[in-house]
C-alpha cells in the first residue's frame, strides 16, 4: 500500500517575513549590536572610496593577505588582494576544488553621493571664501546644506608627492557650511519646486573668513586661505586641478532610537553591504570553491572609470587567480577562463530602500522591503520595464534561497518601489556581461542618499551571516 504523502499545512503555503526583533534570540540580538559596533567604527574611519580600500588593504595584510603581483603561482588557502587605483579593492581566498570550475563572489561599491571639489574651487565674495563644488551621484541638494561638513581627500603635487587632507572629523577640528536662506525671506525660495531650491551651483562652501592684512592684495581673504593650505599641506591654487577633494558630512555613525535598534550614518549605501561582504571573505581560510570580494568605485555615477564596475581591472584580477592557480601566467587561456566566469556564482551585494510610511504612496506594499525583516533578495533591479535591469535566473535563486533556509537566514524580497515611480541599477548588470550568475542582495536603507541614512542592526548582522552562508556553501 503506498506511503501516504505529508500534507503541508496551510501556514507553509504563505510567505512571511517577520520582524527579526521579534524572533530573534537575546544572544542573536547581542551578536547583532557587537557586529553593529565594528561596523561602525569601521565606516567612521572609511568615508571615502579611498579610505575604505586603504583600510580594507590593512585589514587583509593583518590577516595575511598578500598583494597578488608579488606571488607566482597559488594553492588552496593561499589569501591575495589587488588594489585597484587606490579606490577599488578585490581578495581572494583560493579554494579546494579547480578555479577553472568557477569563483564564488560578494561584490560591493564603496563611493557614495557626495560634494566634489571643482578644478579651480576656491574663490571670495563679501569677504567670506568658499570651495567651489560639483555633486557627485543622485542627491538632494537642499539637503546638503546647514550641516557641519568635513574635507577628505588627497593632492598630488608636480613632485609627485601626495598630500592627504583629513578635516572636519576630530572633535578639535574646525568644519565646514553651506549657507541657506533664512525664512524671513525664502517667499520667492519656497515657491520653488524642491529641486530649484539650491541650484547646483550655489553648493559653495564656506572655508574661512580672516584676511591676509596687505594693502596691495586684491583677494586677501583668498590668499590668507592659500597661504594657509600652502603652509599645512604645500599645495598652490594650480595642485588644485590634481586633487581628488571630497566633501562630506562631519558626522559620526550612530545608534538611533532609545532601544538602539537602529543606526544612522552616513554613507550606509554601499558600505553595509561592504564591510559585512568583506568580513565575510576575511572569516575563510580554505573554502570548497575560491571566494572573492570585490568592493568597486563610481557605481553611483553608471559604475565608470578605470576603478568601476565597467573596469576590466576587476576581471584582470579574476584572470590572475585562474592564471596563477594553474600553473602561472604563461598559462593562461582566455576559453578556460570564459568557462570559469560561465560557472561562477555572485551577489551584488547593495543596498535598497526600505518601506517609509510616511511616503506610502511610491511603495506597493506587498513587493517591497522592511526595516529589521532580514536581507533582501532583488531578483531584478531596473527603471519602469525593467530598463537597465539585470535579472537572475529562476534555478539561481532557489539555490539561494535554499542555502539560507538551511543556515537558518531570514530573507525578504521585493522591488525598489512602484514601477512608474522610478528606479535604480547596481553592479549586477556588468557582473551578468561576463556569464555569471548574479543577483541582488543587500539591506534596506531610510532616505537612502541623503547626508544621514539609516538602517536596522539585526539586518546588518543577518546580511554577514547571509554573505558567509552563500560563499560556503553555493555550488
Amino acid at each position: 500500500m503506498p506511503k501516504k504523502k505529508k500534507e503541508t499545512k496551510t501556514e507553509e503555503l504563505f510567505a512571511e517575513y517577520p520582524n527579526l526583533y521579534m524572533e530573534a534570540s537575546s544572544d542573536d540580538i547581542d551578536a547583532a549590536f557587537a557586529f553593529a559596533d565594528e561596523y561602525k567604527a569601521f565606516l567612521d574611519i572609511s568615508k571615502t572610496e579611498r579610505e575604505f580600500a586603504r583600510n580594507a588593504i590593512a585589514t587583509a595584510e593583518d590577516l595575511g593577505y598578500k598583494d597578488i603581483s608579488g606571488v607566482d603561482t597559488l594553492k588552496a588557502g593561499d589569501k591575495v588582494y589587488t588594489s585597484i587605483k587606490g579606490k577599488g579593492f578585490a581578495a581572494a581566498v583560493i579554494g579546494k576544488k579547480p578555479v577553472t570550475e568557477g569563483f564564488n563572489i560578494l561584490g560591493a561599491h564603496i563611493d557614495s553621493p557626495r560634494l566634489d571639489l571643482k578644478p579651480n574651487p576656491v574663490y571670495e565674495d563679501s569677504d567670506t571664501v568658499y570651495f567651489k563644488t560639483h555633486y557627485y551621484g543622485g542627491i538632494k541638494k537642499y539637503q546638503w546644506t546647514t550641516i557641519p561638513l568635513a574635507v577628505h581627500g588627497v593632492v598630488y603635487t608636480t613632485d609627485g608627492k601626495c598630500h592627504e587632507i583629513c578635516v572636519g572629523e576630530k572633535p578639535e577640528d574646525p568644519v565646514f557650511y553651506i549657507s541657506d536662506l533664512l525664512p524671513h525671506l525664502d517667499g520667492e525660495q519656497m515657491n520653488k519646486k524642491a529641486s530649484e531650491l539650491i541650484p547646483a551651483e550655489d553648493l559653495n562652501v564656506i572655508i574661512g573668513g580672516i584676511p591676509l592684512k596687505d594693502k596691495d592684495l586684491s583677494e586677501p581673504y583668498k590668499a590668507a586661505i592659500l597661504k594657509l593650505l600652502n603652509s599645512e599641506y604645500k599645495i598652490t591654487e594650480k595642485d588644485f586641478v590634481s586633487a581628488e577633494i571630497e566633501i562630506v558630512p562631519a558626522a559620526k555613525a550612530r545608534d538611533l532610537g532609545f532601544d538602539r535598534a537602529l543606526i544612522a550614518a552616513y554613507g550606509h549605501d554601499d558600505k553595509v553591504c561592504a564591510f559585512p561582504a568583506l568580513m565575510a571573505l576575511m572569516a575563510q581560510e580554505k573554502p570548497s570553491r575560491t571566494c572573492v570580494t570585490i568592493l568597486t568605485d563610481k557605481e553611483e555615477i553608471g559604475s565608470y572609470a578605470n576603478s568601476g564596475a565597467q573596469s576590466v581591472l576587476y576581471e584582470n584580477f579574476l584572470m590572475e587567480l585562474l592564471a596563477k592557480s594553474c600553473g602561472g601566467v604563461d598559462s593562461f587561456n582566455m576559453l578556460t577562463f570564459r568557462k570559469a566566469m560561465a560557472g561562477t556564482k555572485m551577489l551584488s551585494t547593495d543596498v535598497t530602500t526600505a518601506y517609509d510610511p510616511k511616503y506610502a504612496s511610491v511603495f506597493e506594499k506587498r513587493n517591497t522591503a522592511y526595516l529589521s525583516h532580514g536581507l533582501k533578495l532583488e531578483k531584478y533591479t531596473g527603471a519602469r520595464g525593467k530598463s537597465g535591469s539585470s535579472e537572475a535566473n529562476g534555478d539561481f535563486v532557489a539555490q539561494i534561497t535554499d542555502i539560507f533556509a538551511k543556515n537558518s537566514i531570514p530573507w525578504q524580497t521585493g522591488e525598489l518601489g512602484k514601477i512608474d515611480a522610478g528606479g535604480g541599477g547596481t553592479i549586477s548588470c556588468y557582473m551578468a556581461k561576463l556569464g555569471m550568475d548574479v543577483i541582488d542582495c543587500g539591506v534596506p536603507v531610510l532616505s537612502m542618499h541623503a547626508p544621514v541614512e539609516v538602517i536596522s542592526k539585526i539586518d546588518l548582522y543577518y546580511l554577514y551571516l547571509g554573505y558567509k552562508a552563500f560563499i560556503e556553501n553555493i555550488r
